[in-house]
């Protein structure tokens, strides 16, 4: 009973229909504006649908250069393949990040340490996967970017500072005990309790990520570090994408050392790219309200709906 009101006074856990409800019926009025229900696809013409359903990670990976992402590899479920031998011949090391080339909000993200673990993996999800190197930076962003078609730089419209799941020993307490002192780790014993021994007691002062993923429904916090952004970090992501033709709109997912090295364009890297179905996910900072959020999804929506406009004007242009 107690993690129902914990999830009802926090609006971050309500339904994403409950929160996009508004969002829904602006989409209805973008589709009678621009006459055609597939609107959404011009947001993005580089990536399939705009990236709002049905994009392959692995075709977004590919608009990136190679070096500004972790060596990753498609499985196709398709075809007969050798995991043994994929491992040899891209030099992969365990422990490895596993997930669905087509996927959202950390469904099925999964580390694994073995040959059969990803075995088991492929029989589970019976789709296309990508096995990929595991990102050692320490930490993880959230940045929102956003560019008109007719402009070669763009702009950083939010940051999101994710804190992952993790413990801290007292020598005393198992992991499950101290989680559940956190509502919000609370919520992640039963998957946790699936992959893990939550009996262990760790040393005193000894502090262990549980889930290395920087996803909402995995237990991480998200924090609003919008206040960071400033023209050094919006020029190193400019000269990233700003050349990247048919990528206006979208949120990177980025691994990185340290906020100074960063902003410098080195150490770091984008672990995940989300197009038209991104969301700007500093809003469930639990500091803000419900009202704060709707504000910041109506202003991405318009800029959403500018960048498309744009879009279909550029296209209907002679060459």
């Amino acid at each position: 009973m107690k993690l129902f009101w914990h999830k009802l006074r926090n609006w971050e856990y309500w339904s994403m229909y409950v929160v996009y409800a508004p969002t829904i019926i602006l989409w209805v009025f973008y589709a009678i504006r621009f006459r055609r229900w597939r609107f959404f696809q011009f947001a993005n013409p580089a990536i399939k649908n705009g990236g709002l359903y049905d994009d392959s990670k692995f075709d977004i990976y590919n608009l990136l250069p190679k070096n500004r992402y972790p060596k990753t590899c498609i499985v196709r479920n398709s075809e007969r393949v050798n995991i043994a031998e994929i491992i040899q011949n891209e030099s992969f090391k365990f422990p490895l990040i596993v997930k669905p080339d087509i996927g959202c909000r950390g469904v099925m993200v999964k580390k694994v340490n073995t040959i059969e673990e990803i075995l088991q993996y492929k029989s589970a999800l019976k789709a296309d996967f990508l096995i990929q190197e595991i990102c050692e930076y320490p930490n993880e962003i959230g940045l929102f970017y956003y560019r008109f078609p007719d402009q070669k730089k763009g702009h950083i419209s939010g940051i999101t500072g994710k804190v992952f799941l993790s413990v801290l020993g007292d020598g005393k307490r198992s992991m499950k005990q101290i989680l559940s002192d956190n509502p919000r780790f609370r919520l992640q014993i039963p998957t946790l309790k699936k992959q893990m021994d939550l009996s262990e007691i760790l040393p005193k002062d000894e502090q262990r990520c549980l889930v290395p993923f920087g996803n909402h429904n995995r237990g991480t916090e998200f924090l609003d570090y919008s206040q960071k952004i400033n023209a050094k970090l919006v020029a190193v992501y400019n000269e990233l994408l700003g050349d990247i033709d048919g990528f206006y709109y979208g949120r990177l997912d980025i691994r990185y050392n340290t906020w100074e090295e960063l902003e410098n364009g080195i150490n770091f890297s984008i672990i995940e790219v989300n197009g038209a179905k991104s969301e700007p996910t500093h809003i469930y900072d639990p500091k803000h309200s419900f009202w704060h959020g709707q504000k910041e999804i109506y202003r991405h929506q318009r800029i959403f709906f500018k960048i498309i406009r744009q879009s279909i004007k550029l296209r209907k242009s002679p060459k």
